[in-house]
């Protein structure tokens, strides 16, 4: 095996630990897709629960734990499908996924 081919299939398995700081917050926001997509699939598990409705207040304050950029996470959020929002933005809810 490429020491590039393994360096991507430790990095793929390592899951989202190495973007955060030891005090938990986010380092920064992955600008590579894939990267940015595991960073969300581990928001949305970690901080919102299924079945619950949340306020956009909610929804930042949870992301602010994190990241002070919580607009922008809360839109990529939403455009990957992680979270659904009311047409007037006041709601949202983690999506339901089907496999």
């Amino acid at each position: 095996m490429s020491q590039s081919t393994a360096d991507t299939s430790t990095r793929a398995g390592r899951g989202v630990t190495d973007l955060f700081t030891a005090d938990g917050r986010l380092a920064a926001i992955p600008r590579k897709a894939a990267r940015r997509e595991q960073l969300l699939a581990h928001l949305t598990e970690t901080l919102f629960t299924a079945d619950r409705a949340y306020t956009e207040s909610q929804v930042n304050g949870l992301l602010r734990t994190v990241h002070e950029d919580c607009a922008a996470l809360r839109r990529y959020l939403v455009i990957a499908g992680h979270l659904t929002r009311t047409r007037d933005g006041s709601g949202y809810r983690r999506a339901t996924t089907t496999l």
